[in-house]
């Protein structure tokens, strides 16, 4: 999920011109716990490897490079973060998922407002039977790949925080409209299964946004205030230290009146996580 790509599906690029941005990981001194309480966020490339020690919070991918497919590793992993000591106002153990909008290029495609046997409210009106790539049928398109990660293997998926990862690496069209209806079904899905609830220390469920500036502006746009997307916690890559990761949490949100809540970094290799609040 660093910057540089190790979230989304190397072999498959984004579709209609869209790059890959980032950079590459920067090997740093890994922080001392006592001094510096951050997490890691770890997913699919973390399979059978060793794996961080004495992280404060952990963050698991819970998808495995795509929007449609599901992390491997990710009942053991989530073992691996119910192991962390705590040390921030973050949850010990919050998931990712990635996004994507990929129209018809992609395994499905939605073609009705309902979604196995559940009839969905759509802001954007009816998803036509032909199934045309537009709002409607990408705000369903969000909505049934979150009701999917909810059930990829996550005890109790109400009790936690989601974040999307949203990253140029995954499929998006080139109308930003498009991509930001995907997104907010996917936060209406994921603020529905969440609403009032907490995770085993009391710390609140809830959906946030992953991304850069960079890549948010390509994929989403302009946010309008009365979005769903808007107010949404942001936790901001693109970091190469630990300081920089502080100094990122002064940094606007991705969406207006949004927070960042947590700033990443990387070093040798491996994602850290800095908790802003």
């Amino acid at each position: 999920m660093a910057y540089n790509g190790v979230k989304t599906a190397c072999t498959f690029v984004a579709l209609l011109g869209l790059l890959v941005t980032g950079t590459a990981p920067v090997s740093a001194a890994t922080p001392s716990p006592s001094k510096d309480p951050v997490g890691n966020d770890i997913s699919w490339p973390q399979c059978n490897k060793s794996l961080p020690t004495g992280q404060a919070f952990g963050i698991v991918g819970v998808t495995g490079g795509l929007a449609n497919n599901t992390n491997p590793c990710l009942s053991d992993q989530l073992a691996w973060a119910a192991r962390s000591s705590g040390q921030t106002k973050q949850p010990k153990v919050a998931l990712y998922v990635n996004t994507a909008n990929p129209g018809h290029a992609g395994s499905w495609w939605p073609s009705s407002n309902t979604y196995l046997g559940v009839q969905v409210t759509n802001p954007y009106g009816t998803c036509a039977s032909d199934g045309p790539v537009d709002l409607a049928c990408s705000y369903m398109y969000g909505y049934a790949k979150a009701y999917d990660d909810a059930r990829r293997g996550v005890a109790n998926p109400g009790n936690y925080f989601w974040w999307l990862d949203v990253e140029t690496g995954n499929s998006w069209q080139t109308n930003t409209a498009l991509n930001r209806a995907t997104l907010e079904g996917m936060v209406d899905y994921f603020k529905s299964i969440t609403a009032g609830h907490t995770d085993a220390d009391g710390k609140k469920a809830g959906v946030g946004i992953y991304s850069t500036k960079s890549q948010w502006a390509t994929i989403a746009g302009t946010v309008a205030s009365s979005s769903s997307l808007a107010g949404l916690p942001s936790w901001l890559a693109g970091a190469r230290t630990l300081r920089g990761a502080k100094s990122n949490c002064s940094l606007s949100g991705l969406t207006p009146g949004s927070r960042v809540t947590v700033t990443q970094y990387v070093s040798s290799g491996l994602d850290y996580d800095y908790s802003c609040i």
